[in-house]
């Protein structure tokens, strides 16, 4: 398995497909903040937009698609010349239709969310930039995901639903492939081949000892190299990453009911169960016994 289905195989993160948006001039959408296990993502099929946050606005175009990983309240907006009009929902059985009261579509959009179902989903959400925004332009790629999206919901039968989550549990991936930015988030910077090659032997052996030493070494590196080229690339230590990493695997392997936390510490390279728990719930927000807790409930 490649490095970027790994991390998103243990994030366990669903997607869901709220609603197409086909507005004219002139429309905006409020749409709610979200729960606190799910991200809002909002990808721009044709036309431009501006999404308002509580911060500060973004300009979006066709071919971007941003994510939210805390997803409060906000305005998805047309532009125009007159006064923003509201726009008007129909429900649908697999997703709402958003249109505007009148005009010619010239803004294409699909909204959804993204839940995370363990500790390991929301590492990796916390770990984003927010808003995490990437810009595809003209990539062939990204063209036939949308293209897949336009003909599914134009279909609307059997099986709608399931497809449309499925495309865009896709666009979560290649958002992540798509990385380099720089100093924005060490999954970002998964591009980078060399780091890729260290994170990757983390994930495979995270009980082993990572030394800066040894993840210089996977990544064909001296020492030195290796800790300048990461901190170009990354915001937060080397430790803090691997550490990161090691709670990602923990939090996977929580979810198995025979596995004690004695055992899950051992196998994330913890000879000490209070220090991975300390760890733990340094990272996660949760001790391992109330987070396993949490999963039974």
């Amino acid at each position: 398995m490649d490095l970027i289905s790994h991390l998103v195989g243990l994030a366990r993160i669903g997607a869901t497909v709220d609603k197409r948006c086909l507005f004219a001039a002139d429309t905006e959408m409020k749409v709610p903040a979200y729960a606190d296990d799910q991200a809002a993502f909002h990808f721009i099929l044709d036309g431009e937009c501006t999404l308002e946050l509580p911060d500060r606005s973004i300009q979006l175009t066709a071919g971007d698609a941003v994510l939210l990983a805390d997803s409060p309240a906000h305005i998805i907006r047309t532009p125009g010349a007159g006064r923003p009009r509201a726009s008007v929902e129909t429900p649908g059985t697999a997703f709402d239709t958003v249109n505007s009261p009148s005009g010619e579509v010239i803004t294409d959009i699909f909204c959804g969310h993204y839940t995370v179902g363990s500790g390991s989903g929301v590492l990796l959400l916390r770990s984003l930039p927010d808003p995490l925004v990437v810009s595809f332009g003209p990539d062939e790629s990204i063209r036939t995901l949308a293209e897949l999206l336009r003909a599914e919901a134009r279909e609307e039968g059997p099986g709608t639903s399931a497809i449309l989550d499925s495309l865009c549990a896709a666009l979560l991936a290649m958002m992540l492939r798509r990385g380099g930015l720089p100093g924005a988030a060490p999954w970002t910077a998964l591009a980078d081949p060399r780091i890729a090659a260290s994170v990757e032997g983390v994930l495979r052996d995270p009980g082993a000892d990572w030394t800066l030493e040894r993840l210089a070494a996977t990544a064909s590196m001296s020492r030195a190299t290796f800790v300048r080229h990461f901190a170009r690339l990354t915001p937060i230590s080397v430790a803090a990453f691997v550490t990161q990493l090691r709670m990602m695997v923990a939090a996977d392997l929580l979810t198995d009911a025979d596995q004690t936390v004695a055992t899950v510490a051992a196998q994330v390279g913890y000879r000490s169960e209070s220090a991975f728990s300390k760890a733990f719930r340094s990272t996660t927000g949760s001790t391992p016994g109330r987070y396993r807790r949490t999963l039974e409930a």
